[in-house]
């Protein structure tokens, strides 16, 4: 699913191609979130200046994300 007919789908009134639509949208947010707070580490943010940036908590932000390998590069796949 293309990502313009993933947003179509998600914003109509059927349930058969919204809710795959919205499951496809949080795998793309999910690595957007990934990609950019593995650059802010890259670039020596704290984790609680990742955490004020994503408006929750330092222990949040560290629980999903330390420990993981890091992701380089962009959030395209």
């Amino acid at each position: 699913m293309s990502q313009v007919t993933t947003l179509a789908a998600a914003g109509g009134t059927d349930p058969k191609d919204g809710l795959p639509a919205v499951r496809a949208l949080r795998r793309l947010l999910d690595r957007l979130e990934t990609v950019h707070v593995d650059n802010a580490r890259c670039q020596g943010w704290s984790w609680q200046e990742i955490a004020d940036a994503l408006e929750v908590s330092r222990r949040t932000v560290r629980r999903t994300h330390a420990g993981r390998p890091a992701v380089r590069g962009t959030w395209e796949a």
